[in-house]
């Protein structure tokens, strides 16, 4: 989320200092500093008269502002532009002033000499504050409209096993077929979403962690709009930053894009902790991924059971998915279903990396040849999951929807999406597959 901030700054050096902070700032817009507290009336009022929105987020007091003495100052802002939040810079960091500063209406206090750490916390806090205040203030399509979508969680038995290669395809089987959709990298430490999609951001999960009301806007500037027309939100580049998305973060990201997107697929990767652990819990679908070998199918179980011991998800909600499976391997579907307790899905993905190789090393896995055995199994298995709709035929693509507590696909074997002809005789629709069996 970019956060514009205005500084009212009378001191040259002063000013000087806070615009060199404020430019290191990340996401931040900072505007020329205005020197006395009239310009800065004038200067709000214009931008207020144009739009709401074209306030900035956060004004920055310096105490020795003038003429009107800077808790006066901060007084009259708050009153006549109310979704800005203010913070005053001063040198007393009496609890005094602290208090006087508050009563005034201040959302934050900067002591001086400046710090960096102290000015982003307090910026972003101020942010955060103004952006919420902005939500209940405006009407229209700032608010979030339209049923709540699907989600669905992909995660992986252990490391390797192919989660993130069935989040993209099951996200873009579901947009192909006219869903709006969203493609969360939920791996917080080792998400590989961006390089499999080849793209280069500035916005991640973590600048939605912080803010308690996510609003359509703020959604929007963290989400990355893919060319194929998948909205991206993606994981931090830093990984260390991952420890900031917090369980409950989490369930409000998840929350606000469920009332944003028709689908929300999540790529959870194949380590847990607390965010993706709500959003397991939160979804309408949970997949779990594993190949058929004794390490992966192990991990599967344990998984699956440590859903269950933490009340998660119970091991008959979850569906597994058996990728890279060959019909000589002596780990064989139901045999994985028996061990896991899980519902195996009909789709199996056939063991041909061959298809995939190109596409993984150029960063360009949705440009996936349309006759893969690969991609055609993972579109089919989207069709099992419901989160394609209904073909030119007015068939659904794909069985019926899986909610949690839905019980199993009943053997609907055309939930798997057998290859079928369209009236136009042009062949499979985007849930068909073939060789999935």
């Amino acid at each position: 989320m970019t956060t514009r901030i205005l500084p009212a700054v009378g001191d040259i050096d002063a000013a000087r200092s806070v615009t060199t902070l404020l430019s290191q700032l990340p996401d931040a817009e900072p505007a020329t500093p205005v020197g006395d507290s009239t310009q800065l009336i004038d200067t709000l009022a214009r931008l207020a008269g144009e739009a709401l929105d074209e306030l900035p987020e956060v004004v920055l007091v310096h105490e020795r502002i003038g003429p009107v003495p800077a808790l006066e100052l901060i007084r009259e802002v708050s009153l006549r532009f109310p979704s800005v939040g203010v913070v005053l810079i001063t040198a007393d960091a009496s609890p005094n002033l602290f208090a006087n500063a508050m009563d005034s209406g201040a959302r934050g206090l900067v002591t001086l000499p400046l710090s960096y750490e102290e000015l982003a916390n307090r910026v972003q806090a101020a942010a955060q504050w103004s952006a919420g205040v902005r939500r209940h203030l405006t009407s229209g399509n700032d608010v979030f409209t339209g049923p709540g979508g699907t989600v669905v969680t992909v995660t992986g038995a252990k490391g390797g096993v192919g989660a993130t290669v069935t989040a993209i395809q099951l996200a873009l089987a579901a947009q192909a077929s006219g869903n709006t959709v969203a493609l969360v990298d939920m791996d917080l430490q080792t998400g590989d979403i961006a390089s499999f999609l080849d793209v280069q951001f500035r916005r991640s999960l973590v600048d939605l962690a912080l803010i308690t009301d996510i609003s359509p806007r703020v959604l929007s500037d963290a989400v990355f709009s893919h060319s194929t027309g998948l909205a991206l939100l993606l994981a931090p580049g830093e990984g260390e930053r991952g420890e900031e998305v917090s369980d409950r973060s989490a369930r409000q990201i998840v929350s606000a894009l469920r009332t944003r997107y028709e689908v929300v697929v999540i790529d959870c990767g194949g380590q847990m902790n607390g965010a993706n652990a709500a959003a397991v819990e939160m979804a309408d679908v949970a997949l779990l991924v594993t190949t058929p070998d004794v390490v992966a199918v192990r991990g599967a179980k344990r998984v699956v059971r440590m859903w269950e011991r933490l009340q998660i998800r119970k091991a008959e909600e979850t569906i597994t998915l058996v990728n890279r499976f060959t019909r000589n391997t002596e780990i064989q579907p139901p045999l994985i279903q028996k061990i896991t307790g899980t519902r195996v899905a009909s789709a199996a993905v056939p063991a041909n990396f061959k298809e995939l190789q190109a596409s993984i090393d150029s960063g360009r896995l949705h440009e996936l040849d349309a006759k893969s055995t690969v991609k055609q199994a993972l579109w089919g298995l989207a069709g099992e999951l419901g989160i394609v709709k209904e073909s030119a035929t007015g068939k659904k693509s794909g069985g019926a929807l899986v909610k949690r507590n839905s019980g199993a696909f009943k053997n609907d074997r055309g939930s798997i999406g057998r290859p079928r002809r369209r009236r136009d005789g042009s062949g499979r629709g985007p849930g068909d597959s073939e060789g999935t069996r």
